[in-house]
């Protein structure tokens, strides 16, 4: 009886946590939409801007570069500062780095300062790398059952950015003759002004001070298996993505291809990378997160197969697309792993951690996707996808087996109280 009263107790404070994570996963979904743009605008514009403002066209990729050093710079104090103050604090910082980036953007443009545009770039890594802790919020205080759940709800409203920022550019770029692009970044900045209200209303009340210091040492926790593998299939999921998502506009014009058709790709690649997160996370709480993860790095290697067909709009466009739904099962699968890896008190340090690993490794080689482009052409950037994501399934079979291997060792363990 007692059993009963009390498992209907946790059944009924379970469901009032989901309650107050659902209004916290709109509002979430929303600042996801319209962050998306901010990186819609820099992944459309900041290779075709480069080429035009970069002493050679080698460099023309290092303003997306620079966007990724961002991402990478920006994780570990993102975590630190929402561990201090609240998860609030930080996005509203970061959605101040949103309006910057857009200020800068243009002005740049207009003053046709290369330095100053990858500085704009830079401070859009840094709202990237708030924007990439709004999946793990959405699960802050959630039932482990509905977990995976808000995470892929959250990453859907980037189905929104997807349609709203090439749009976006498609609209604005001509504005201000000669200077391409440059009203689409002041545009940008508008819509960061609009996410920091939509995130201002978000329930995240800042830490209880036992937090600060408690749960094991980050050490102990990274190096179990199950966050091995899950911080290796994060790397080799956005890293790759992101490699050919850079070149492809650049290879598009270098192709022949108009600006529109590049935008067109850039368009339904966001749709692809975020539409899938609709049903991602039913996917992972029926078959498993590993599973998602494997489906997903597959998908991406598809894609760089496509690429590799082919040089017309249509190979570019469906390259793009593959790419897309294989980075969203990657990393939506990957992200519900970690979560499986740390405790709610060590949830900021952890998940900073992790996006610090995965963006740092995509920095690195964000910067050579120019020079691969430049010096080796299309196909060299396809190539290159095959062996991490090869490495990335070695990595993810061994860790499943390891756990298998674990949980019968468990269940052979006598129950003491027989």
């Amino acid at each position: 009886m007692a059993d009963t009263i009390a498992t209907d107790e946790i059944a009924t404070n379970e469901a009032a946590a989901d309650a107050r994570v659902r209004a916290n996963v709109l509002r979430l979904a929303a600042a996801q939409a319209l962050t998306g743009a901010n990186s819609a605008v820099i992944f459309a514009t900041g290779s075709i801007v480069g080429a035009t403002l970069a002493p050679d066209m080698s460099f023309a990729t290092v303003p997306i570069s620079m966007y990724v050093v961002g991402l990478a710079a920006g994780t570990l104090p993102t975590g630190a500062i929402s561990r201090r103050y609240g998860r609030r604090v930080a996005f509203i910082i970061g959605t101040g780095c949103g309006v910057l980036t857009g200020l800068l953007g243009a002005f740049a443009i207009l003053h046709g300062s290369f330095p100053l545009f990858c500085c704009a770039t830079f401070l859009g890594g840094l709202y990237g790398a708030v924007s990439q802790s709004y999946r793990f919020a959405a699960a802050d205080g959630a039932s482990a059952a509905y977990r995976p759940k808000a995470v892929s709800w959250v990453m859907a409203g980037g189905v929104f950015a997807g349609v709203l920022g090439p749009q976006l550019v498609q609209w604005t770029m001509d504005i201000w003759q000669p200077y391409l692009f440059a009203f689409s970044f002041v545009v940008q900045a508008a819509v960061a002004v609009v996410a920091m209200v939509v995130l201002s209303g978000i329930d995240a009340p800042k830490p209880a001070p036992s937090d600060l210091h408690g749960g094991r040492p980050l050490l102990e926790i990274v190096r179990q298996p199950r966050f091995i593998a899950a911080a290796l299939c994060g790397i080799v999921a956005y890293p790759m993505m992101n490699l050919v998502m850079t070149s492809a506009p650049l290879a598009m014009k270098i192709c022949g291809l108009p600006v529109s058709d590049s935008n067109f790709g850039i368009q339904w690649h966001i749709v692809a990378m975020y539409g899938p997160s609709f049903f991602t996370g039913t996917l992972i709480a029926r078959f498993g997160a590993a599973r998602i993860v494997a489906t997903g790095l597959l998908l991406e290697a598809c894609a760089a197969t496509i690429g590799l067909s082919g040089i017309t709009a249509m190979h570019f466009w469906a390259t793009l697309f593959v790419l897309g739904v294989g980075w969203n099962f990657g990393f939506v699968g990957a992200s519900a792993l970690v979560l499986e890896t740390h405790r709610p008190q060590e949830r900021n340090k952890v998940q900073a951690f992790n996006d610090f690993l995965v963006f740092g490794m995509m920095a690195l080689g964000s910067f050579s996707s120019g020079q691969l482009l430049a010096n080796y052409g299309w196909s060299a950037v396809n190539m290159v996808v095959y062996p991490p994501v090869l490495l990335g399934l070695a990595v993810l079979m061994v860790a499943s087996l390891a756990r298998r291997r674990r949980l019968r060792d468990l269940d052979r363990v006598p129950d003491p109280g027989i």
